[in-house]
């Protein structure tokens, strides 16, 4: 039982904020979290830089903090990093028409497999199959 207390504990993201890089201020400090969750590491693609240890996740987390320090707004701090990496960088990018097949996507590719597999069992119906002959039955009673 104590392994797996330690595994879990183990198997919990770690977050990658480093102390030097925490702000004085708990309520800056408390929206630069909330502004990194929200922002993608882009070396490795599925993390926020909240949670990445890329060196450019944490360039990019001194980076909010600086624009926070400078009285920027949490838009603007997302703004202002939207503008040097795109919307690629934003974990939930906005629904735009250069976005549309990243939203859609997953249905179509759900529906396209539901037409596909309604098509396959459409094909594999049985064939039609004759009524059993007098000697079939007794067969099957001699059997039975």
């Amino acid at each position: 039982m104590r392994w797996l207390i330690i595994l879990a504990l183990l198997a919990t993201p770690a977050l990658a904020v480093q102390p030097d890089e925490m702000l004085a201020d708990k309520g800056l400090e408390a929206r630069a979290r909330t502004i990194s969750e929200g922002l993608r590491c882009v070396v490795c693609q599925n993390q926020s830089i909240d949670d990445s240890d890329a060196p450019l996740a944490k360039d990019l987390r001194v980076v909010v903090r600086e624009q926070l320090v400078l009285g920027k707004t949490d838009a603007d701090v997302t703004a202002y990093v939207v503008s040097r990496y795109g919307n690629f960088v934003l974990l939930k990018p906005p629904v735009e028409p250069a976005t549309w097949a990243l939203w859609a996507g997953p249905f179509l590719v759900l529906l396209g497999g539901g037409a596909a597999v309604a098509y396959w069992s459409r094909q594999r119906r049985p064939a039609d199959v004759a009524p059993l002959s007098d000697a079939e039955r007794a067969e099957i009673d001699r059997l039975g």
